[in-house]
C-alpha cells in the first residue's frame, strides 16, 4: 500500500465515523444552533492555530451560513512571526476570555470551539467564561486522543468535559494518521479534513430542520455570480443584529 492510499482510506474511516458514530451529536448541535437563531442569538465559531482554518473554512464563504461569527485573534493564525507565538499564547490561562470579551456574546448564544487535543487553557477558558455568561458550548474535539493528554488549565479539566454537546472526530492521537517506514513520527493529519466536513454538515442539518418549518435559510452566494453581491447585502441586512464580523 502506497503512503498515499493510507493516507486516504484513513481519512474515509474518520469521515465514516463522523457518518454512523457522530450523526446524533451533529443533529444535536444543529438543532442548538437553529433554535438559537430562530431566537434571535448568535453563533460563534473558534479554534486555535491550524484548529481555527474550520472557522475560516465556515463563514462568509459561497454556499456558508451566513450567521456564523468568527472569534479571530491575529496572534493566534497561522500568518504571525514566528508562528510559534500561536503555540505559546494558546497555552495562555486567561486569552481565551479576554478573546471572549471583545464580542457582543449573551445568554442564549452558542459557541462551537475545535480543538484536536482539547487541552489547551484558550478554548477552555473560552468555554468556562462562554458557560458562566449562559452560553450553550459545542465542541469538535478527539476524544481519545484529549483522554491520553493532560489538561494545561488549572482546572484540570478538558474541553469535552467543558462542553454541553461534544463531536468526536474520530482521528488519532498526535492527529497524524500515516506510518512511515523510516520516521517514529507519523505524517499527514486528518483534522482539517474531517473538521470542514463536520461544520458543513451541522449546517445541512439546520437546513433540513428550516425546511421542515418553512424558515428562511440565510446562506451566502457567491460574489462570483451574477448578483451574488445583491443577494449577499440583503442577507446582511436581514439578519444585521445577529452577524457581528461586519
Amino acid at each position: 500500500m502506497t503512503y498515499m492510499k493510507e493516507y486516504y482510506d484513513k481519512i474515509t474511516t474518520a469521515l465514516d465515523f463522523i457518518l454512523e458514530k457522530e450523526e446524533k451529536e451533529i443533529g444535536k448541535a444543529a438543532k442548538q444552533m437553529a433554535e438559537a437563531v430562530s431566537n434571535g442569538h448568535s453563533i460563534y465559531l473558534f479554534g486555535a492555530s491550524h484548529a481555527g482554518i474550520i472557522t475560516e473554512d465556515a463563514f462568509y464563504r459561497a454556499g456558508g451560513f451566513a450567521l456564523f461569527n468568527p472569534i479571530f485573534s491575529p496572534s493566534l493564525m497561522l500568518n504571525v512571526e514566528p508562528v510559534t507565538l500561536t503555540s505559546q499564547l494558546e497555552r495562555l490561562e486567561g486569552y481565551g476570555s479576554i478573546l471572549l470579551d471583545a464580542k457582543p456574546v449573551k445568554a442564549g448564544d452558542v459557541l462551537f470551539i475545535h480543538s484536536v487535543s482539547g487541552r489547551n487553557p484558550v478554548a477552555i477558558d473560552m468555554a468556562l467564561e462562554a458557560k458562566e455568561r449562559g452560553v450553550t458550548i459545542i465542541s469538535l474535539t478527539n476524544v481519545t486522543y484529549s483522554q491520553q493528554v493532560s489538561s494545561r488549565h488549572s482546572s484540570g479539566k478538558r474541553l469535552f468535559e467543558v462542553s454541553d454537546i461534544v463531536i468526536d472526530n474520530g482521528g488519532e492521537p498526535g492527529d497524524a494518521v500515516v506510518s512511515i517506514h523510516s520516521l517514529s513520527q507519523k505524517v499527514a493529519p486528518i483534522s482539517t479534513i474531517v473538521g470542514s466536513f463536520t461544520i458543513h454538515s451541522i449546517v445541512l442539518k439546520m437546513i433540513e430542520m428550516f425546511e421542515q418549518e418553512g424558515k428562511d435559510i440565510p446562506i451566502f452566494r457567491s460574489a462570483n455570480l451574477d448578483g451574488g453581491d445583491d443577494y449577499n447585502a440583503q442577507l446582511f441586512e436581514r439578519y444585521k443584529e445577529q452577524i457581528h464580523y461586519m
